[in-house]
């Protein structure tokens, strides 16, 4: 999914700054956007081990090489399998929670005095069904999930006023493995839909997004 936004985004005309821990994966999408005739930048982190401080400079970052910030997409997703919490091991429990709901939280912690002084700015979070994952041996991803759609709620009532909007957007589906997708096509058409439907939502005059694995900047 991070990386159909990322995509649409350019398309769109965002310079995109690809974060994540998989460098070789950042570079072909590096690749397939600027042959695409979009520009983008590499910001290799690990989100299950940056530290708030290392958010913040990111966010740093950001402001003094880009100037502002416009937008956060969080669509990263950590998502060990089905299994019962008593069979679960703790790290794996840990992790889950931490990749798929402490991260975003500290992310967008470190970047809200940025989106504060943009004149039209939007967090997004990508949510999953609550019907489904709060059933029976979806862990930690599940755990967090729940979290996600408080975050969304909490943010949303203490930013109304500001010029930052916040949603949860849930992808038309889900392919059963923590990841975003469409059921009865093609995964690979289920992402391109989702990620184009995420950068509908943050469509405005000015947009820069950042996600759980990358980050997305447009003048």
């Amino acid at each position: 999914l991070g990386s159909e936004v990322a995509r649409a985004c350019a398309r769109a005309g965002a310079q995109v700054i690809l974060l994540g821990r998989k460098l070789p994966r950042l570079n072909r999408l590096y690749d397939s956007i600027v042959q695409d005739g979009g520009q983008a930048v590499l910001y290799p982190l690990d989100l299950s081990g940056a530290s708030p401080d290392d958010y913040a400079t990111l966010a740093e970052r950001i402001g003094d090489e880009l100037g502002a910030l416009h937008g956060i997409v969080h669509a990263a997703a950590e998502f060990p399998g089905l299994t019962p919490l008593s069979h679960a091991k703790p790290m794996d429990l840990a992790l889950a929670v931490h990749v798929n709901l402490t991260a975003p939280c500290w992310l967008t912690q470190a970047c809200l005095p940025l989106l504060r002084q943009s004149a039209d700015a939007s967090v997004v979070l990508a949510v999953d069904d609550p019907a489904r994952v709060g059933q029976a041996y979806w862990g930690g991803y599940g755990i967090a999930q729940h979290g996600l759609r408080a975050m969304v709620g909490m943010l949303s009532t203490e930013l109304a006023g500001t010029t930052v909007r916040v949603a949860g957007l849930q992808p038309v589906d889900v392919d059963g493995r923590g990841g975003r997708g469409l059921h009865g096509v093609g995964a690979g058409a289920g992402r391109l839909v989702a990620g184009q439907g995420f950068q509908f939502f943050l469509h405005a005059q000015r947009i820069a997004v950042v996600e759980g694995d990358l980050v997305l900047h447009r003048d």
